[in-house]
């Protein structure tokens, strides 16, 4: 087992990082035996700090507080890295080639897995700067779906109340009910599927709550380290 390949996390906002690292440590217990997942780090700035750059539009700032983060977790041993907050991917164009390790990028795993299900248009859930922004655009166009977003008031909406409620953890039945209902009207637009691109927004809304399928973006990257965890101990 301890040639399994070591994850390092790029955490952004708690909630959806502990979500990350759970999954990662309850379904290595089912893949790999017992008690068993591969190693894990985890390095993150504050989310003040993170959302001080992204409100500004300064996203080379938040490209290099990932490479920052990147750079302590390589020097932990890390082999590759993920970051689970969907938001934050839109700094790694500033990247170039200055991270010491590869990414998982969570927009093309989601792509991925929603190609393999056979969906054809997808509505995406997430922060304004995600819902109007580049990151799963490309990578669902590379698979050749559509994607579909809410209306620029429930765009508001569902913004408002990630980071009002769900980074802090406060998951209620009123805030599940409206982004049911906003899904519903992705529904009635010709969305087969909905992609969670929020990290915190599976903790709220779950396969039984949504009128379409889910996908899970969250779980989704963490699924994906563990294989390229389990195929890289392969590769030893």
């Amino acid at each position: 087992m301890k040639n399994l390949g070591h994850i390092g996390i790029v955490a952004v906002s708690a909630e959806g990082a502990a979500l990350c690292y759970r999954t990662i440590c309850a379904e290595g217990a089912e893949m790999i035996g017992r008690h068993m997942h591969p190693e894990v780090s985890m390095h993150t700035f504050p989310l003040g700090e993170y959302m001080r750059q992204m409100d500004a539009g300064r996203w080379n700032e938040v490209a290099d507080m990932m490479l920052e983060s990147s750079r302590k977790l390589a020097t932990c041993g890390a082999d590759f890295l993920i970051c689970p907050d969907n938001t934050a991917h839109q700094a790694m164009d500033f990247f170039g080639e200055r991270s010491p390790r590869p990414w998982l990028h969570i927009a093309k795993e989601v792509a991925r897995v929603a190609a393999e299900g056979g969906f054809k248009r997808v509505g995406v859930l997430g922060t304004n700067y995600l819902m109007e922004g580049p990151v799963y655009p490309s990578k669902l166009a590379a698979r050749g779906i559509a994607h579909e977003i809410p209306t620029p008031d429930d765009r508001r909406r569902i913004n408002q109340i990630i980071f009002d409620d769900l980074v802090y953890g406060r998951f209620e039945q009123p805030a599940r009910a409206y982004y049911a209902d906003v899904i519903a009207h992705l529904k009635d637009r010709g969305c087969d599927a909905v992609a969670l691109a929020c990290t915190e927004i599976p903790l709220l809304i779950g396969a039984d709550d949504s009128p379409l399928p889910i996908l899970d973006s969250t779980r989704i990257v963490a699924r994906a380290a563990l294989r390229e965890a389990i195929s890289g101990a392969a590769h030893k």
